[in-house]
């Protein structure tokens, strides 16, 4: 990190941290001065004009330093990050929010990010069969491609994580700060996440776990991803917390039912009654983000000036469009992985992977186990 780099996200860890200044006033405070070393340095009326406290103005302007030294450090250490709203490595799914976290602290591969997500949630003391349930779904999901979202707590979540590293890859959201593994249960499941995957947290190294932090962390989560997807939960539950958050931001809600006699069915039941998805096959789940990861890729992107490839419309038109073509060309019937693919075809690493989910669905190639890929029989 150079010293001009530090100096610029040293003024975001005064945004972050300052009293009273949530997401929603940094967003403000960004459109009235233009940057966050502007709003850090704007005179005191005009911070006091905005609304901010005494405190507040004191920390942006005299900002604690032993805290920003330590999550810079922090980012000093191999495959860890801090994004701020304005890095093009910020999650633009996040960054559509209202209100997203001006910060994000990373651990692990942050192109997972910009890739399609669908978050799984559901209760810490599940049944056998949801747990099951978590991991079967969770590996072919990530298997054709998409990334498994969820929070890293015991039960459900852990079973999602878990079956997702089987296939493919899995992003843990923390309700704690990059440094720290709640709970410690999950500290080897949270080293192979980064390894593989990657942990994220808008809060700072040191933090620890607090009640009002999770509800944070559920609205990251759903806001990550195309879809929530909710196993097992009781009708008072942080899943479906998650769940109402992801109704809010506009994105799909699905919900696996269960037995009458099953109170670990009820909150999925009660998402069902408003108008969540019933799904009782992972297929189900595709079939309803299809349309949304056309639309993801399609989408006029400053990544897409970059060369990432607009998906078409349907399945005739996949196959004339050149860059389908062309991954089409670089495949054979033996299964790729996709960097091997990637490397054969030329395309952009994070347009290859909603590529090949998309003619998975149009029944163009196959998945394999491991995330692999082939042609489909008969081509």
């Amino acid at each position: 990190m150079t010293l001009g780099e530090r100096g610029r996200i040293r003024h975001w860890l005064a945004l972050a941290a300052a009293p009273g200044v949530g997401p929603r006033t940094v967003i403000q405070l960004l459109e009235q001065f233009g940057s966050a070393a502007a709003a850090c340095s704007a005179a005191r009326g005009a911070l006091r004009e905005l609304g901010l406290s005494a405190v507040a103005i004191d920390t942006l302007q005299a900002p604690e330093r032993g805290p920003i030294d330590a999550a810079l450090a922090w980012a000093e250490q191999d495959a860890a990050a801090i994004l701020t709203l304005e890095d093009q490595a910020y999650p633009s799914q996040l960054r559509s929010l209202d209100a997203p976290p001006p910060v994000l602290f990373l651990r692990g591969d942050p192109t997972l990010l910009a890739e399609p997500q669908i978050a799984m949630v559901g209760s810490r003391n599940p049944t056998p069969g949801g747990v099951d349930t978590a991991r079967e779904f969770a590996s072919y999901l990530a298997g054709l491609g998409l990334v498994i979202t969820s929070g890293l707590a015991i039960g459900i979540d852990g079973a999602a994580h878990t079956g997702a590293l089987e296939s493919g890859r899995t992003i843990a959201v923390l309700g704690t700060g990059p440094d720290r593994v709640y709970p410690a249960a999950h500290r080897d499941l949270a080293r192979r996440i980064a390894e593989r995957g990657a942990l994220l947290t808008e809060f700072p190294p040191g933090t620890g776990p607090h009640a009002s932090h999770f509800p944070r962390r559920n609205r990251v989560i759903s806001g990550l991803s195309l879809g929530t997807l909710v196993v097992e939960a009781a009708p008072r539950s942080g899943s479906l917390i998650t769940a109402r958050y992801a109704m809010e931001q506009g994105r799909e809600v699905f919900a696996i039912p269960g037995s009458i006699h099953n109170p670990l069915a009820r909150g999925c039941h009660e998402l069902i009654r408003q108008g969540a998805k019933l799904v009782d096959s992972a297929d189900q789940v595709l079939e309803e983000v299809g349309p949304q990861l056309r639309r993801l890729i399609a989408e006029p992107t400053a990544e897409r000036d970059q060369g990432i490839v607009a998906a078409p419309p349907g399945a005739s038109a996949m196959l004339t469009d050149p860059d389908y073509r062309q991954l089409l060309d670089a495949m054979g019937h033996d299964p790729l992985a996709p960097d091997q693919i990637i490397a054969r075809s030329g395309l952009p690493a994070q347009a290859v992977s909603s590529m090949l989910l998309l003619l998975e669905l149009q029944g163009h190639v196959s998945s394999h186990p491991g995330g692999r890929y082939s042609l489909r029989a008969g081509r």
